[in-house]
C-alpha cells in the first residue's frame, strides 16, 4: 500500500489528501461553533478550530501503520501551508510571515499537547479548562467549553470507530455538534 500511495498513483492520493483536509476544514467550520457556542468568528477563532479538528485527525492515526502516520504529516504539512497562505491573504508581508507562523505553530503544538494529556487522563474538566484558555482567552468565564468538551470527547470517539483504511482512504466523519447537545439550538 505505502508504494502505492507514494508512488504512481501520487495525483491519485492528493485527491484523498485534499478530500481529507476538506473534511477537517468542514468540520471546523460547522456554524453552531460561532453562532452558538460563542467561538469568535475570528482568524484567531476560526484558527483555534481548525487547529482543534487537526488535533482530533492526528490523534486517531496515532500509532497507526507507517502509512496513516505519512497521512498525518502530509495532513499537518497541509495544514501549515493553509495557515501560511492564509496569513498572506490577511495581509501579513513577507517579511512577517515566518515569526507568525513560529508563534502558530508553538500556540498549535502547546494546545495539542494539552488536549491530548487531558484526554488520556481521561480528565473532562481540564479538557474544558484547556478549551477555554485556548479558544476563549479574553472570557473570564465560557459556559460553552463544557459544549466544546463533549464535542471533542464525542469526536474521539466517532473516529476512533472509523477504521484506519477507510481514513487514509479519504473518508473521514466527525460529529455534528448538534448531536452533542441539542440544548444548544
Amino acid at each position: 500500500m505505502f508504494q502505492r500511495f507514494f508512488g504512481r498513483e501520487r495525483h491519485a492520493n492528493r485527491a484523498i489528501t485534499e478530500a481529507l483536509y476538506a473534511q477537517i476544514v468542514a468540520a471546523a467550520r460547522q456554524t453552531v461553533f460561532y453562532s452558538h457556542w460563542n467561538v469568535p468568528d475570528t482568524p484567531l477563532g476560526r484558527f483555534e478550530m481548525l487547529s482543534l479538528h487537526m488535533f482530533l485527525f492526528q490523534h486517531r492515526l496515532r500509532g497507526e501503520s507507517s502509512v496513516a502516520q505519512e497521512v498525518a504529516q502530509v495532513l499537518i504539512d497541509e495544514f501549515f501551508l493553509d495557515v501560511d497562505h492564509s496569513l498572506r491573504e490577511l495581509g501579513i508581508g513577507d517579511v512577517g510571515v515566518p515569526k507568525r507562523m513560529k508563534k502558530l505553530a508553538k500556540m498549535f503544538y502547546g494546545r495539542t499537547a494539552a488536549y491530548d494529556d487531558a484526554l488520556e487522563r481521561n480528565d473532562r474538566d481540564g479538557l474544558t479548562a484547556a478549551l477555554a484558555r485556548n479558544v476563549r482567552p479574553d472570557a473570564g468565564a465560557w459556559p460553552e467549553a463544557s459544549l466544546l468538551a463533549d464535542y471533542v470527547t464525542d469526536a474521539c470517539n466517532q473516529l476512533a470507530a472509523q477504521t484506519p483504511e477507510s481514513i487514509v482512504s479519504g473518508t473521514l466523519a466527525f460529529p455534528s455538534p448538534r448531536e452533542v447537545n441539542n440544548e444548544a439550538h
